[in-house]
């Protein structure tokens, strides 16, 4: 199937078959796609928790407004947030990148200055806004890559982060979920499985300038 095959097959699945497991090796490419999303000059300041627990699957339940699919799925990957993006955060990028890419400090030297200053004109507010949209890219990055590899997926923005915060108990990790995303396989009585996709002609969604 092609890139376009796939995300015609694709769908927010909601009822998972409880019964079908992900690989360890499907899993570990949804790790690798999420660490290799893109994010504001390379900064990372997302973070990917990985469930696998039944038990823990079905206390999300009740602040996920009862939609079954984060208790369903094989596993449930929630995108957080750190708390804020620092100074030593931003040290730490450019001191990793000197040691992977083998240049000097002469050469990164005036754009970690200026994103240093950058960050620091900016409220904690802004900054973790900034990192809240991208882990839409993050959302978007592993939603086609489940898609490739034929895994579904149900993306959510419903449910209550800071009651998933407290289960997981984020704050001393210093995170904050944004988005969760059930994965697995659907059940064969997904009703939505069969449903043809609703969008937009080509001609009312795309604009081209030429």
């Amino acid at each position: 199937m092609n890139i376009i095959d796939s995300l015609e097959w694709r769908y927010a699945t909601k009822k998972f078959d409880p019964s079908k497991k992900l690989t360890e090796q499907q899993i570990e490419t949804l790790k690798n796609a999420f660490n290799l999303t893109p994010t504001s000059f390379g900064l990372q300041p997302i973070k990917l928790i990985v469930i696998n627990d039944k038990e823990l699957q079905e206390k999300f339940v009740e602040h996920s407004y009862f939609q079954r699919q984060v208790a369903d799925a094989s596993h449930v990957l929630i995108l957080c947030i750190e708390d804020d993006t620092t100074t030593a955060d931003i040290n730490a990028y450019f001191d990793m990148e000197k040691k992977v890419r083998n240049v000097d400090e002469e050469v990164i030297s005036d754009f970690r200055k200026q994103l240093i200053d950058m960050y620091k004109n900016k409220t904690v507010e802004e900054r973790q806004q900034s990192a809240k949209n991208q882990t839409y890219i993050a959302l978007g990055n592993l939603m086609t890559v489940c898609a490739v590899e034929k895994i579904d997926a149900c993306p959510m923005e419903g449910f209550v982060p800071e009651k998933i915060d407290e289960l997981l108990n984020l704050k001393q990790l210093n995170l904050k979920s944004v988005l969760l995303l059930p994965v697995g396989f659907r059940a064969e009585d997904d009703i939505m499985s069969g449903m043809k996709k609703v969008r937009k002609s080509l001609s009312k969604s795309i604009i081209e300038l030429s």
